[in-house]
């Protein structure tokens, strides 16, 4: 992993395939990312590193807990940045594609106006 962007993508997809049930493994990341399953074993072990995920005997990954809420934050940007993408005229793939490059680099601040703009809009 060479970014902090990557780091949170690898998060936020391990958080998502969680919420569909069934263990995740690496395998499944690298199937939703479009990566190859050495990239995403490397990542496994650095996300391991820095306590955000666990890995079981049957190779399930689970998010710690600051693994959760990291994760939980990451996709909260995500969804505000694409619903405001949205409702400015983009349609629902531009809207999702550029929410995914905005959340990885947008200000805490920035976010913060953002939500409050979007609760008041």
């Amino acid at each position: 992993m060479r970014t902090h962007e990557s780091e949170e993508m690898y998060l936020e997809t391990i958080l998502l395939l969680g919420g569909k049930g069934g263990g995740v493994h690496a395998i499944d990341v690298a199937g939703e990312l479009g990566y190859a399953k050495s990239s995403v074993s490397r990542a496994v072990g650095l996300l391991l590193g820095k306590g955000y995920i666990s890995v079981n005997e049957a190779d399930e990954i689970t998010l710690t807990e600051s693994g959760r809420a990291k994760a939980t934050d990451i996709y909260a940007r995500h969804r505000v940045i694409t619903e405001l993408l949205m409702r400015m005229g983009a349609d629902e793939k531009l809207a999702e594609e550029n929410a995914c490059r905005i959340e990885h680099v947008i200000s805490p601040e920035l976010f913060e106006i953002m939500k409050k703009f979007s609760k008041n809009a």
